[in-house]
């Protein structure tokens, strides 16, 4: 068996324990923390019961998905239960130890309401980072793309850089062992910066900002009521302030992890508002780049992809932090 099969059954283990009432198996499987965060075996037998109350059983898994993220190995199940109409989500995380590391139910997000599935780009977009980059969340669904449940950032992309099918190599509580760490970040068009945030500290795996969810960031004005949102960028790396002007391709700045972020990655996203929170989020369509080695002409890069700009240089920019 393969490495994502053994997780997969590892996954539908842990479930199984969970939905035949073997809460002391769990609880036996789980880690510190994680026994922490449950509060006791009988806090976790009470947990289930009231689940189950609110939602009924478990009818039919719809979904099953396997990655790893942040050094955890992730199972997420989606399945219909019998108490709701709306699919629940089972997330369970897994350590290297094999040990319950993050265990979530909850219902399914559903993609918010917009009024620009039709929309066409108007700026001249180029990928906003050189070199093959994995696309980890993207597309207009919430399963590719938990973004898309949030209005402004209904089109966002999250990348990052896998490696022997990693995202890192080496210890993950690490920054620099991220293969995208430190590398380059580019004006995806030519703009006008409206907004520049640096001087934020990168956070370590396992923690986060949630005050300043976008961390290190730059807001460009494209033109045309579009702005570009490139966030989470590495501390003091940002190479540009408001009112300049950047031509497309200009670096303007370093993959990080600051701001509300899991794991070193780059987070882009097209909306009508130069406020984050605030407008209407956009389709942002690429022009001329390679999504799993297929010409792109134009398009919008999506979950699972690995993308690369056609005029992307063979060997990327990364740049030790400064």
């Amino acid at each position: 068996m393969n490495a994502q099969t053994d997780l997969l059954l590892a996954g539908c283990r842990i479930a199984d324990m969970f939905h035949t009432a073997n809460t002391q198996a769990l609880w036996e499987s789980s880690t510190r923390e994680m026994q922490q965060a449950f509060g006791s075996p009988d806090d976790l037998k009470v947990l289930r019961e009231n689940l189950i109350a609110q939602y009924g059983t478990e009818a039919a898994v719809l979904s099953e998905r396997t990655e790893t993220q942040s050094g955890f190995r992730v199972y997420t199940r989606v399945a219909r239960w019998t108490g709701t109409d709306v699919p629940l989500q089972l997330v369970i995380a897994i350590n290297e130890l094999d040990k319950v590391a993050g265990f979530w139910i909850r219902p399914q997000a559903v993609a918010a309401y917009s009024p620009h599935l039709n929309y066409q780009t108007k700026a001249n977009l180029c990928l906003p980072v050189d070199g093959e980059w994995y696309v980890y969340w993207g597309g207009r669904t919430v399963e590719d793309n938990y973004h898309a449940a949030d209005q402004g950032q209904r089109f966002a992309l999250d990348l990052l850089v896998l490696q022997n099918g990693g995202s890192h190599a080496g210890e993950p509580k690490v920054l620099a062992n991220y293969h995208c760490w430190g590398r380059s970040v580019v004006a995806p068009a030519a703009g006008v910066i409206v907004h520049a945030v640096d001087g934020l500290k990168d956070q370590t795996i396992g923690a986060s900002d949630p005050t300043n969810p976008a961390g290190n960031h730059v807001v460009i004005d494209f033109g045309s009521k579009e702005y570009g949102f490139l966030a989470h960028l590495q501390r003091n790396s940002i190479r540009v302030s408001a009112g300049d002007r950047v031509a497309r391709g200009q670096e303007i700045g370093l993959c990080g992890n600051s701001g509300n972020s899991s794991e070193p990655h780059l987070h882009f996203h097209l909306q009508t508002s130069p406020v984050l929170g605030q407008g209407d989020g956009l389709p942002a369509q690429f022009l001329d780049y390679r999504a799993n080695g297929v010409l792109i002409g134009r398009g919008e890069p999506t979950r699972g992809e690995m993308i690369r700009s056609e005029n992307s240089p063979s060997s990327p920019r990364r740049r030790p932090r400064p």
